[in-house]
């Protein structure tokens, strides 16, 4: 076991962390009350070569590990969880799905632009009577020669008016039930395709969130990822890849109200001294670096599984769950060290409230989390490896995995 990151770790943590201070933290404020998503810091993002960070190189990527991807995702969510959202999206759910069930030609012509950052990628699963339960989607992909036409909608899409290609799920055979759910790559531009933002969000109102919707779209079969009926399979091994991001992000949040209590604590003063000379803020504050630290050891087990090339489904179920709710619950006690300050704009840990509680809905709610956990403990559930695993990590010594 080795706890260090490395070098090459250090300064990719330093690069985020300082891009996050000047690009982010100064305008976030304006940002989440406006409602507004500023697209240019995914491109800045891109210059960086950080949209594609756990990308192999061949396909335009930075051909970093998996847990770089995590520290990337860390350091965002402590500016702010719209931005750690649109890499989980981007790089999470959609380029590393391609890269782990696309063809060459589909890597070659998504998976390189959105490595680089030259096009942005998202995903579309959930559905207005489908969240939790995937099989009860409605959408449908039709064959119709050499392309598919497709019909529905989806709900709760991150970058729904920004992204350039979405990873789709639709049935092929609705009487296959989820064994006949199939995966596409949709382009905004297709004739039929649009998306509608979602406002009134509680929290991540600087995210772009909402609907997107099928009206006859044609796909071509090329377009197809994986095969017919493989849909279930590959949106759970894409929420694999989603589920580890958010994870890391939480653990940014729990950094975020751990920094912005500390500081107040030397700052306010009450009966005479800092407040964080009473015990009972110095409670919440220890069960902040508790939860700071067991988060970020489950993110980076799950991390170094995937690196190995491991199936990870367990490791990583289990790391979103608790640290999602341990950064609820640090944001929570941020607040309440605040007093009525924290119920205020006027400090950031208001909005780090307010931002926590999706994380515990989305990906799989807490709920599914614990079943999950339960089942795998008494032995009910097993993960079986899959037939198109992630690379392992480095992606030099695989190249004939990825090329597969």
């Amino acid at each position: 076991m080795n706890f260090e990151f490395t070098e090459e770790q250090e300064m990719l943590r330093k690069m985020v962390r300082s891009f996050t201070d000047k690009e982010i933290i100064p305008f976030i404020q304006q940002w989440d009350e406006r409602g507004q998503f500023d697209p240019s810091i995914l491109q800045r993002l891109g210059e960086l070569n950080l949209m594609g960070v756990c990308i192999p190189e061949q396909y335009g990527g930075s051909g970093m590990d998996y847990n770089s991807l995590a520290i990337v995702c860390e350091e965002l969510e402590r500016g702010d969880t719209a931005f750690r959202t649109a890499v989980s999206v981007h790089t999470g759910l959609n380029s590393l799905t391609i890269l782990q069930w696309g063809t060459e030609e589909q890597k070659l012509k998504y998976l390189v632009p959105q490595a680089k950052g030259e096009k942005i990628g998202a995903f579309g699963l959930t559905e207005p009577g489908a969240g939790s339960d995937v099989a009860a989607i409605s959408s449908t992909a039709v064959k119709d020669g050499d392309d598919y036409i497709l019909n529905g909608s989806k709900t709760w899409i991150s970058l729904c008016d920004l992204a350039d290609h979405f990873i789709v799920f639709a049935y092929t055979d609705k009487t296959k039930k989820h064994h006949g759910i199939s995966a596409f790559i949709v382009e905004r531009e297709m004739p039929g395709f649009s998306s509608r933002a979602i406002k009134g969000k509680l929290g991540i109102r600087s995210g772009n969130t909402g609907e997107i919707f099928f009206d006859q779209v044609r796909i071509p079969k090329e377009n197809l990822l994986g095969k017919e009926g493989e849909g279930f399979k590959i949106a759970m091994s894409a929420l694999d890849n989603g589920r580890f991001t958010v994870a890391a992000g939480a653990v940014g949040l729990i950094m975020a109200s751990l920094e912005e209590s500390v500081n107040y604590c030397h700052e306010r003063k009450t009966f005479g001294k800092e407040i964080g000379k009473h015990q009972l803020v110095q409670q919440m504050l220890a069960n902040m670096e508790a939860g700071l630290q067991m988060s970020r050891l489950l993110v980076y087990r799950a991390g170094e599984l995937k690196n190995q090339g491991k199936r990870n489904t367990r490791e990583t179920s289990l790391a979103k769950w608790q640290a999602c709710d341990f950064a609820n619950k640090a944001a929570d006690d941020a607040v309440q060290i605040h007093g009525a300050y924290g119920y205020s704009s006027e400090y950031p840990v208001e909005r780090f409230l307010r931002n926590s509680k999706a994380p515990v809905i989305y990906e799989g709610t807490r709920e599914i989390h614990t079943i999950m956990q339960g089942e795998y403990v008494l032995g009910y559930r097993e993960d079986k490896p899959l037939n198109n695993p992630l690379p392992a990590w480095p992606f030099e010594q695989n190249k004939d995995m990825v090329n597969s």
